[in-house]
């Protein structure tokens, strides 16, 4: 049987992809079963201070779950953090799924289609810089620094093909917010090893 830490991370996992994955708007936004009110660790406040996070208020509503504020390291931190961002891109993923079965232009259905290529890529190097935070953060910080241009490209054919959701302007916006945690993160670990890399 799995470790009591392992169950919750797995349930905490489910539960967001399930309630990120209703039709609202907020459904892309990291929804966590506990209130703003529980206090963060001291790690998660410091992180959510750092240069590069885009949005506080989101850095420390997304990391304000049990198994977030309990971790005890910036590593166990950084894997949290990158299971969030993939999961966050697997639900707008399925955003952007259903929008591409209704009926549209060849214009928007082109750029939806790269939106759709866009975040099929975001989730795997959110899922492969997981792995990387231990070994080599330098490439982990490199592989998820390049999420954002995919997703700038993505946001450029939307406008081009004059598509308006407010559904898809959320998840773009969260996306760069979890680029922005998942790029301080690898930062923040590249500084405290110097000398392992």
């Amino acid at each position: 049987m799995a470790p009591p830490n392992q169950l919750c991370l797995v349930l905490v996992i489910f539960l967001s992809v399930f309630s990120l994955s209703s039709l609202s708007t907020s459904a892309i936004f990291p929804k966590a079963n506990v209130s703003l009110s529980i206090p963060s660790s001291q790690l998660v406040e410091n992180f959510c201070n750092g240069k590069a996070i885009q949005n506080r208020r989101f850095c420390l509503k997304a990391l304000s779950t049990p198994e977030v504020i309990a971790a005890m390291d910036t590593t166990q931190l950084g894997t949290l953090i990158m299971k969030l961002g993939a999961a966050n891109a697997k639900a707008t993923l399925n955003v952007y799924n259903e929008i591409i079965k209704k009926p549209g232009s060849p214009q928007s259905l082109k750029a939806l289609n790269c939106c759709v290529e866009a975040y099929k890529y975001a989730i795997l190097s959110f899922e492969m810089v997981s792995s990387e935070l231990v070994e080599d953060p330098q490439t982990a910080n490199y592989d998820v620094a390049v999420i954002g241009p995919e997703i700038a490209n993505c946001e450029k054919e939307l406008i081009n093909a004059k598509v308006q959701s407010p559904r898809l302007l959320a998840g773009n916006r969260f996306i760069k917010y979890y680029v922005s945690m998942g790029y301080e993160i690898t930062s923040t670990l590249e500084l405290e090893n110097p000398n392992e890399y």
